[in-house]
């Protein structure tokens, strides 16, 4: 029943039902808000509200709009809701009570996919990395200005900078000879060359430091780098960055006019190989629009319990 049908049903009921039903469906509505609190805040298990859903299909968690239930999941935005929805062949107008056995199996899927994020050991440093073009530098940048709680480490580069770049801030730009210098003195905690042409290094002491200080720290680095820092650092928790579709990274890399044709090519020579490195990392996170992407990294340090300070 909509609110407009139930709007006219309560307006011809006598004066005292209406007053009871109005009551009433307050009381659900506060209810229902509870249970996405509830949700939010993680006193309650996705899981368990569609168990209850299930069982009592009539009741506060039955009536619960599946879209309600999912944006009150942590990391979860309109944005993703829509991919997810449509993933589950499930319509926003259900309600989790009113789901089909197939929709409920496959609902109960995801959220045991979601809740297993956070059985892993704690690490207070993670790692990004992906293909070329994919967004790493957008979605740490993401992170940069709506999480300043999280501590992201800056890699050093021999390329030049990309508009709307700046040094000590999205990089450390050096050239090669520095770069040589500081792979002498043993302060980078990896390096590697990209794409056959430019080095990447991640300073070593800024994370030393943030780690001994019980600060959780995020790194964004290329494939080979990603290696190095695990072999170096087990505990680290890896995440791999990938896109939505191997026709959208390309428009990504072509789009950003940044690189010549020859480049462009080698680079995405190269991304096919990266891609293929993904089953090696910890964690896979689809950057089909930044904020969505940015949170769900976010999340991952809460989720691991390794809150950033």
């Amino acid at each position: 029943m909509s609110a407009a049908e139930a709007s006219a049903v309560t307006r011809d009921l006598p004066e005292v039902d209406r007053v009871a039903a109005s009551r009433a469906a307050v009381a659900a509505r506060r209810a229902r808000a509870a249970v996405k609190a509830e949700i939010a805040s993680g006193a309650r298990r996705p899981l368990d509200v569609l168990a209850a859903a299930t069982a009592e299909p009539e009741g506060v968690e039955g009536r619960l709009r599946i879209t309600d239930f999912l944006l009150a999941i942590p990391a979860i935005g309109r944005t993703k809701l829509g991919r997810i929805l449509e993933e589950l062949s499930i319509s926003p107008a259900k309600r989790l009570g009113g789901l089909g056995r197939h929709q409920r199996v496959r609902l109960e899927e995801f959220l045991h996919q979601r809740a297993a994020l956070g059985r892993h050991p704690v690490s207070k440093l993670l790692v990004i990395a992906g293909p070329t073009a994919v967004g790493k530098g957008t979605v740490v940048r993401h992170i940069r200005e709506n999480y300043p709680q999280v501590q992201l480490s800056i890699s050093a580069t021999t390329r030049e900078p990309r508009p709307g770049e700046t040094h000590g801030v999205d990089y450390y730009f050096v050239d090669n000879a520095e770069f040589d210098s500081l792979i002498e003195r043993g302060e980078l905690l990896e390096y590697a060359t990209v794409h056959g042409v430019h080095r990447y290094g991640t300073p070593r002491g800024p994370v030393r430091e943030a780690l001994s200080r019980g600060t959780s720290v995020i790194l964004e680095i290329d494939i080979q780098g990603a290696r190095q820092v695990k072999d170096a650092m087990p505990e680290a928790a890896l995440v791999f960055l990938a896109p939505p579709s191997w026709e959208e990274l390309v428009r990504r890399l072509t789009g950003r006019g940044t690189e010549s044709a020859e480049e462009q090519a080698r680079r995405l020579e190269t991304a096919r190989t990266e891609l293929a490195a993904a089953d090696e990392f910890d964690y896979q996170i689809v950057n089909g629009e930044v904020a969505e992407a940015a949170a769900e990294v976010v999340d991952l340090i809460q989720l691991r319990g390794v809150a950033a300070r």
